[in-house]
């Protein structure tokens, strides 16, 4: 007996709208998409794990930052350590909400603190805080926060030919540590914001500065076709940030969060692609109505 495929989506427009459309995009005819072609691309944090109270990879960073303050206490005069220090709110709430200019703001410090480490030193750490940090209030690690019908899109998209690529503002490195064992992708199919590396004496660096552009709002799209010669033919995320993406794509789907029994219940951050979906038809998916398993 074969499987059932996309098992923890509950039978709806949602789910229907998906294989529909794969359907579709594989079967000789007007909508047929070569495999070549068939490109799918994913957000992170809000579309493929948790991102409240805030993204997973600022936990990471905020732990390292509050060793480097306790040892060099003149940085918590600077940005974005006094935002941490003084908890910020309206900082912090930049940050839940992906706003550029404090994401831009927080990876500058991010390459700054990590610069001379090598790809091992840094995968190292990544993995260290994987297996001995939880979530602050779902009380299990961050990797089990991932979620289960997220996953099952991922399989099904595989099984029907396309190559599926994680496109986050997030830091690429890190998600990379995270994408074989986790996601089920390729290292090399991740793209986010990165750090530029420098080669010398026979080993790979990180520098102090970020490569190219943040990887939101337009910047998505345009790290996309950087790194695969396309565009999605189908794109998946949750925010504002997303636009961009989302519209460059056939198939447009939009993760609602609004089931705060098994996660979290919010908008903010995602007024303006909720209205966007609405009015261009893209599929929105209800956490709480089409997902019958969450994690």
């Amino acid at each position: 007996m074969t499987e059932k495929v996309l098992a923890s989506w509950k039978e709806g427009s949602a789910r229907q709208a998906i294989l529909d459309f794969l359907q579709a995009t594989t079967t000789p005819g007007a909508a047929f998409v070569d495999v070549a072609d068939r490109i799918a691309t994913f957000d992170n944090d809000g579309t493929l794990w948790v991102e409240q109270p805030l993204p997973p990879q600022f936990d990471f960073v905020f732990r390292r930052w509050e060793e480097e303050v306790k040892a060099d206490p003149s940085l918590a005069a600077q940005q974005p350590y006094k935002a941490l220090i003084d908890r910020d709110r309206e900082f912090f709430e930049g940050l839940a909400a992906q706003d550029p200019q404090v994401v831009a703001t927080l990876l500058e410090g991010f390459a700054r603190s990590w610069a001379g480490t090598t790809p091992e030193e840094f995968d190292a750490q990544v993995r260290e805080w994987t297996r001995t940090v939880k979530h602050p209030t779902l009380g299990v690690p961050y990797v089990e926060l991932v979620y289960r019908p997220m996953l099952e899109l991922f399989d099904l998209l595989h099984a029907s030919g396309f190559r599926v690529f994680v496109c986050s503002g997030g830091g690429r490195d890190f998600m990379r540590v995270l994408a074989e064992e986790t996601w089920g992708i390729h290292k090399e199919n991740v793209i986010g914001s990165a750090a530029a590396y420098t080669y010398a004496d026979g080993k790979l660096v990180r520098s102090r500065t970020l490569l190219g552009s943040l990887d939101l709002g337009s910047g998505k799209p345009e790290h996309i076709f950087a790194q695969t010669g396309r565009l999605p033919v189908l794109a998946g995320g949750n925010a504002d940030v997303d636009i961009e993406m989302l519209q460059s794509a056939r198939f447009a789907l939009l993760v609602q969060h609004d089931d705060e029994e098994r996660e979290f219940s919010y908008t903010k951050g995602a007024e303006a692609s909720l209205t966007k979906a609405e009015a261009l038809g893209w599929t929105v998916v209800s956490m709480k109505n089409d997902w019958a398993t969450v994690f």
